[in-house]
């Protein structure tokens, strides 16, 4: 026993054993080997100072196992010297081998390694235990199995033991090695350890834990018993956090740079000298030439300016920092791909050695087994590595997206106005959002571009190992299909863009309607629009029928492709020579190395445009983050000047090399003072503001400034938070002044008007503000901040008179709050300069006179002439300031017109746009409103909602949209079906069953095929036989393609049916729907439903439902060929079936909240982004960036605590998935080795490579599942909206006569009418009647419900009692839309649709265009049209913006004489127009509807002037 000589062959026999030598030589020294090599790694902690870590009692257990361990092999040493030297030993007899005096050694030495890993282990700090511990104990006792059951077999057979003393030594120390295995799966955990695992329990997961993700169960049992919320979340590991990743990579990226500019430096001075040496060349050429160089010399310029912009910034230094700041995991998923891509192609081979083991009956049993375990271990291996390479992989991508966007955001904080030029907000904000997306994207599939081209080439080596140069007909085949698939790409590529572009002018008509849905109801306009939008919207499903036909023919060739490369191999293969005949093992072995081949090759494309597309974006990154910053040395903050504010001989321009706005100007200002600063527009006022806050570019000039700044910008910039907030700026509270800054700032009237007083929360750019309470917020901001300078740059323009005489008053002047600070003050209000210290007056960016007030005016200059032009204009508004007095009795208050209510849900770009547009509009009507005080409140709209929700719903302005949670319901699917038609469903769902049928039965076909080789085993393959083989081979591999085409074709004309059907029903119900929905619903909550509903529905859902069906099918054929192979299999797949669903439905829940929560915090990140890039001045100012860039990491890392569970929670399901799929393989293989009696080699080979493939397809079908769900989502939200409750209907059976109403008579009957059944009455019981062509006008102060009559005529609002009739008919028996169509209203707001002009006056299209042209010229725009290059058919864009507010409200004058109705109403008509044009209405409105009844409502006495009564 002792020799290793008697080798003998134990292999060779039923019952198999290893030698004695192998098993005490390599068996031993493989594991110790493994620890060596580990264990540098972690001594390397033992030299650093240890962290304070307490001794735990399991430490000290793994310490005393070890111990006795190394007392075990101590003992070992002198018992062999005693047999071989002692005095007992027998000097003839042979010695033992050196093996025994070696491993006691090396057993000693090891056992005192692993207490010094233990201690190492303990030290590192935060660390729980050690894998390569645990995976060498692992190692250790596995390999002394064998030792084990060779020691017991012979005791048994011998019937007595050998060598007792090794006996007992060897069994002490195996148990022993088991209770150290067992020991180190265990955690170590600290406190310090345990306090962070109570918020984030990764901290403290074992090694066992980590790779199968178990520590992530905690959060699916919660997930499982109810939806998360964001609390939910844990915190976020340190090493994960914002601020240590970018840190990281903010120190790296800055050496980059450095080095990439002294590059672009050296490229710079190399062109010049260039350009010089060719200069000194051409000195002695004659004049003529020099002409011709000149020319041509131009024209180089041009190509070289063009060149010179490409590269004239750093370049080529982003991705080097991104792989030097994540070199560490890129090395390691690098490492885990390389393994994983192996391990690949060991199934494969093991499924040959497979066949050949059922082909060869002689072969032992065992062999069998061991190959169904081997094949289990390998794959779960495969699994397991997978698995990591995924998270690190995941993890690196965010890693990577959050450096960039906050690489980005802190860039913004300090860029230069030259390099701001380049990047609107806009462009910005698609920084963060689109190119640090698109790098996240890359970072994922960054090692596929090495392994892609790794598995094509160890994918070719076997197959042709396996079926030499015919491999080459297939592969031929695989390379034909990318160009082909290329080829459409494009082409759908073309047809995706001209579906957005209706997609665009869609969205664009519906945002229209929403707009101005109370115009479209007061003029019963809807169905005129519907049929617009109904129109666009045919187009776009015609060109998304020819994009769903593109993709089933690109669906087709993918599904041919398999069919069609095997074909085209195995018919070369066996055409090529009679000997070559298709054996089993080469059959499936080929078949299972193609489908590795598959993803490769499909992916290769795909993989190049994400890397082109990467290339772009890498470019704007780093030309923006490469941009100069702005120079904070131009303004100097010394305090021992004796001057506040100094500034000498500056000059200074916007631009690096644009023309200086500010020339040569010098300031002295003394601390203390009120200094104003006039001049004509553009004279450089604001320049010189920005100037002093250090924003513009200095080319000579010195600034100082003592102390700290205010700043109030000209357009007040407001947060999306609090109005509180806004106040205090990142300050804290000091209640006393608190209350004296809003008191003094007139904010007082407007918290009692706010919902949640100064709690209420200010949408998106102050959205729910008006302009002139924006502006005082801004002010109360600045003063709060008790700066030692202020600098308000036209803070009192904004708002309207005497609300800025209070502000001048009570902040600014000489008696104000601010009466001890330096101010410097931009101002256009005449009124205010008697009262200022002194006046700069500055003309063309010089200062040209300076003084005070009355020593300017004597001296008759510049001031003087600014005085004429700015004087006449205030005298001609004395007038209607006098007015606006006497209408005091009229509550002032600052609102903003209708439909400006935050809107919750909107996207980013459409935020930024539209809120820029209403921005324009909003200055606009200022600008006209400014003549008679303010804005006048639309009693019925902003004003009533926010009383009533403010005891209700505290300081929301809108409900929050409901989230869904839970499981969607069945009848969501049954609904979309429906949609679809039956007919489709159950046609396209047949023919993929076809399909999935054809597949299992191309591939029995091939087992059949196979067997041919037993047949003709040394004979000559029959030719006709071989040709019926390949030609049915063939025929069900095209038969598969055809099926899958029609199947998809119905499925795409069934979708579309779905699309057409549910849009249709939702348009047409939201036009139905009553105003209040609209007035409680914010618009982007309906563009939503409109955008990405049905975007979801139109293109997610078809392509998610089709890959459910595919996968579905996929499973249940991959079980059913198994289960034909071997019967026995049908008893496993009940129990797995059951794990199955239950994991899934456990996992469910978890991950949908987690993605729902994950776009719930994702974009706060890009409005505070946009928000900062449009106060960045003020950020500045304030000097409050660090606030804002620790404000920005806290976003992010809001956003990323539900997306890293997300990821995980992907990883911990698909690790149960694939071991569920590793046991399919395992006991597919297992069966087929119990039954290889009653097997042929072929069914075997087709059901192991139908189980290889299980693990995708159930992965797959998960995700599906799951996708579908999440997506199926918005036919639900698409269905809430299109069951909302209508308004009556809009043509009933009892129809008024045609002239009707003949006369205009109207009476109201105790008429009562409230908003909601909830509220209280807003008309208490009016009675009264109005006679025929009578003039009534209508006053009362605001929120007297003079609107609210009005919207009882069109029956906006219905009754709650009472009735209205019009000329004896009582209105609530007629259709709406005939009573709404007899009656004609000016509203308030002019409100014009996008489209000609001709469709905003007559969208029926009744009346001729000489009507048109009459009305026109009533309304005093014939000659405004006539002058328009297209006339009648001129293009109104969105809102009507590029008409003045004046124009837009004749406009609304024309529709008004077109429609030729007896009654008509005036709702505060002229409110924002000026002056003259209120003239022209008015007269027009005497003479042509001097036979109509008409009602006015005003808040100018003169409107009412005319009227009867």
């Amino acid at each position: 026993m002792n020799s290793c000589q008697s080798n003998a062959s134990y292999l060779q026999r039923p019952d198999p054993d290893l030698p004695i030598c192998v098993e005490r030589t390599v068996l031993v020294w493989l594991p110790l080997a493994f620890l060596w090599l580990c264990a540098p790694w972690g001594f390397t902690t033992l030299c650093k100072k240890p962290a304070k870590a307490p001794l735990s009692k399991l430490y000290i257990c793994k310490q005393v196992v070890a111990g006795l361990l190394l007392l075990t092999a101590i003992a070992e040493l002198p018992l062999t010297l005693a047999e071989d030297y002692g005095p007992s030993s027998d000097s003839t007899a042979q010695k033992h081998p050196v093996v025994l005096y070696a491993n006691p050694v090396l057993f000693a030495v090891s056992w005192v390694v692993v207490m010094l890993c233990q201690e190492c282990v303990r030290r590192r700090p935060r660390s729980v235990d050690s894998g390569s511990l645990f995976m060498f104990w692992l190692l250790q006792v596995l390999c002394a199995v064998f030792q084990f059951q060779t020691l017991l077999r012979d005791a048994l057979n011998k019937e007595e033991i050998d060598d007792l003393p090794r006996f007992c030594l060897f069994y002490i120390s195996n148990g022993l090695q088991l209770i150290a295995l067992v020991l180190s799966a265990i955690a170590d955990v600290s406190p310090e350890v345990k306090i962070i695992s109570q918020t984030n329990p990764e901290a403290k997961a074992t090694f066992l834990s980590r790779i199968t993700f178990s520590w992530f169960n905690s959060m699916l049992i919660k997930g499982f018993k109810r939806p998360l919320v964001q609390e939910d979340m844990w915190d976020l590991n340190e090493k994960d956090s914002t601020q240590t990743i970018c840190r990281e990579f903010e120190d790296i990226m800055a050496k980059e740079l450095k080095k990439a500019h002294s590059r672009l430096q050296k490229k710079q001075n190399k062109r010049k000298t260039k350009n010089d040496h060719q200069s000194g060349l051409a000195k002695g050429v004659s004049q003529d030439v020099l002409v011709m160089e000149e020319m041509g010399k131009k024209k180089e310029k041009k190509k070289k300016k063009k060149k010179d912009s490409e590269s004239d910034y750093p370049n080529s230094w982003l991705v080097p920092t991104i792989a030097k700041t994540f070199k560490g995991v890129l090395l390691e998923t690098a490492l885990y791909k390389l393994i994983q891509d192996i391990l690949a192609f060991a199934s494969p081979q093991f499924l040959k050695l497979m066949i050949s083991f059922t082909q060869d009956k002689t072969s032992h049993a065992w062999t069998g087994y061991l190959y169904a375990v081997l094949l289990l271990v390998v794959a779960f291996l495969q699994s397991v590595i997978l698995q990591q390479y995924y998270n690190r992989c995941l993890i690196l991508g965010i890693k990577v997206r959050v450096a960039l966007m906050a690489a980005v955001y802190k860039k913004a904080l300090v860029v230069s106005n030259d390099s701001r030029k380049e990047s609107t907000a806009g462009e910005i904000v698609n920084l963060i959002s689109a190119d640090a997306q698109r790098f996240n994207k890359v970072t994922n599939v960054l090692h596929l571009l090495w392994s892609y081209p790794l598995q094509i080439a160890l994918a070719i080596a076997f197959l042709w190992i396996e079926l030499g140069p015919s491999v080459l007909a297939g592969l031929l085949v695989m390379v034909l299909m990318v160009p082909i698939n290329g080829w459409l790409a494009t082409k759908s590529r073309g047809f995706q863009v001209e579906n957005m572009k209706f997609k665009d002018t869609r969205m664009k008509i519906v945002n229209d309607i929403l707009n101005g849905i109370k115009v479209l109801k007061y003029y019963a306009w809807e169905s005129s629009f519907e049929a617009q939008v109904q129109e666009i919207r045919e187009k776009e499903l015609k060109v998304m029928r020819k994009f769903a036909y593109l993709s089933s023919v690109s669906t087709f060739i993918f599904s041919c492709a398999p069919a069609i490369v095997s074909l085209a191999t195995f018919a070369v293969f066996v055409s090529v020579s009679p000997d070559n005949i298709l054996d089993a093992e080469k059959a499936f072995t080929s078949i299972s190395l193609f489908n590795i081949l598959r993803l490769p090759l499909t992916m290769l494309p795909e993989l190049i445009s994400i890397m082109v597309q990467t290339t772009v974006s890498k470019k704007r990154l780093e030309k923006f983050l490469s941009g100069d910053d702005l120079d904070t040395m131009s303004v100097t903050r010394d305090d021992s000047h004796s001057a506040a504010v100094s500034m000498t001989d500056g000059t200074y321009a916007w631009e690096r090399d644009t023309e200086p706005v500010l020339k040569n100007v010098s300031l002295d200002i003394k601390p203390g003072r009120l200094v104003a600063v006039v001049g004509a527009v553009g004279s450089g006022k604001t320049s010189l503001i920005s100037a002093l806050l250090g924003e513009l570019h200095s080319l000579r000039g010195r600034i100082n400034i003592k102390g700290s700044v205010a700043y109030v910008p000209q357009q007040a910039w407001i947060q999306n938070t609090t109005l509180k907030d806004n106040i205090l700026f990142g300050s804290n509270l000091d209640e006393e002044h608190y209350l004296s800054v809003v008191d003094a700032c007139a904010l007082g009237p407007d918290l009692d008007l706010l919902p949640g007083r100064d709690q209420t929360e200010i949408g998106v750019k102050g959205i729910n503000l008006s302009g002139g309470q924006k502006q005082r917020v801004s002010l109360a901001r600045a003063v709060y901040s008790s700066a030692d300078v202020y600098l308000l740059d036209d803070p009192l323009s904004a708002v309207d008179s005497h609300v800025g005489k209070h502000l001048f008053e009570r902040v600014i002047g000489p008696k104000g709050l601010l009466k001890d600070k330096t101010r410097i003050l931009v101002t256009h209000g005449i009124s205010f300069l008697p009262y200022v210290d002194e006046i700069i007056v500055l003309v063309n960016g010089v200062v040209s006179e300076v003084g005070s007030y009355d020593g300017l005016r004597a001296s008759k200059g510049a001031f003087s002439e600014f005085l004429e032009t700015y004087g006449k204009d205030e005298s001609n508004n004395a007038d209607a300031r006098k007015a606006s007095a006497q209408e005091s009795d009229y509550e002032q208050i600052d609102t903003l017109p209708e439909g400006l209510e935050p809107q919750a849900d909107d996207s980013l770009e459409d935020i930024v746009s539209s809120t820029l547009k209403r921005e324009n509009s909003l200055r606009h009507s200022q600008r006209h409103s400014k003549r008679n005080g303010s804005v006048r409140v639309r009693k019925n709209s902003s004003v009533r909602s926010k009383k009533d929700s403010g005891d209700k719903k505290g300081q929301r302005l809108i409900e929050k949209e409901a989230m869904e949670t839970g499981r969607v319901k069945f009848s969501v699917y049954l609904q979309y079906m429906r949609s679809m038609g039956w007919c489709f469903v159950t046609w396209s769902f047949l023919f993929y069953f076809i399909q999935n049928v054809a597949i299992i039965g191309q591939n029995l076909w091939l087992s059949d095929w196979t067997d041919d080789s037993v047949e003709y085993f040394n004979t000559t393959y029959p030719a006709h036989i071989r040709d019926m083989r390949i030609g049915v081979f063939g025929a069900l591999g095209l038969a598969q393609g055809f099926l899958v085409f029609f199947g998809t074709i119905l499925i795409a004309d069934g979708s579309i049916s779905a699309s057409r059907t549910l849009h249709t029903n939702l348009l047409s119900n939201i036009l139905k729907a009553p105003m209040v929905f609209f007035d409680t619903t914010p618009s982007g909550r309906i563009v939503n439903r409109f955008a990405k509903d049905i975007f979801t529905v139109d293109e997610m859902i078809p392509m998610s439902f089709r890959s459910w069906i595919f996968s579905i099918l996929g499973v249940l054929g991959t079980l059913f060929v198994i289960c034909l192979a071997t019967p026995i299999f049908i008893a496993v797949v009940v129990p797995m079936a059951v794990v199955y669903y239950f994991v899934q439905r456990f996992y469910v829940p978890t991950s949908r909240q987690l993605r729902r929560l994950d776009s719930v915090s994702r974009s706060p990140i890009y409005s505070h982004f946009g928000e900062t890039i449009s106060g960045l001045s003020v950020i500045r100012a304030y000097g409050h960036q660090q606030r804002f860039l620790k404000q920005n990491e806290d976003t992010i890392d809001q956003n990323l605590k539900s997306v890293y569970p997300w990821f995980v929670s992907n990883r911990w399901l698909a690790m149960r998935l694939e071991c569920l799929g590793n046991l399919v393989v395992f006991f597919a293989a297992l069966f087929a080795v119990i039954s290889r009696d009653s097997l042929n080699s072929g069914l075997v080979g087709l059901s192991i490579s139908y189980a290889l493939s299980m693990t995708q397809i159930l992965n797959w079908l998960v995700r599906m599942t799951s996708e579908l769900e999440t997506n199926i989502v918005a036919v639900e939200r698409v269905r809430e909206y299109a069951e909302i409750k209508n308004e009556a209907p809009w043509i009933t059976s009892n129809r008024p006569p045609d002239d009707w109403p003949t006369a205009g008579n109207i009476r109201f009957d105790n008429y009562k009418v409230r908003y909601r059944p909830e509220l209280e009455l807003i008309l208490h019981g009016i009675t009264c009647d109005i006679a025929s062509t009578e003039k009534i006008g209508i006053v009362g102060r605001t929120g007297a419900g003079k609107s609210s009559l009005t919207n009882c005529l069109f029956r906006i609002i219905e009754a709650s009692e009472g009735r209205i009739l019009i000329d004896g008919i009582d209105i609530s028996t007629l259709g709406l839309h005939d009573l709404r169509s007899r009656l004609t209203i000016i509203p308030q707001d002019p409100v014009l649709f996008s489209g000609t002009l001709r469709m905003n006056l007559d969208p029926f299209e009744k009346s001729s265009d000489e009507e048109i042209w009459t009305v026109l010229e009533l309304a005093h725009l014939k000659d405004y049209v006539r002058g328009l290059p297209t006339g009648l058919q001129h293009e109104v864009s969105e809102g009507g913006e590029n008409l003045s507010v004046g124009q837009r409200q004749l406009l609304c004058l024309a529709r008004a004489l077109l429609r030729k109705s007896r009654i008509l109403i005036l709702d505060e008509a002229t409110a924002a127009v000026d002056l003259e044009t209120d003239d022209l209405i008015q007269n027009t409105l005497r003479t042509e509807f001097s036979h109509c009844t008409v009602l006015t409502i005003a808040h100018r006495l003169s409107t009412i002037l005319d009227s009867s009564r």
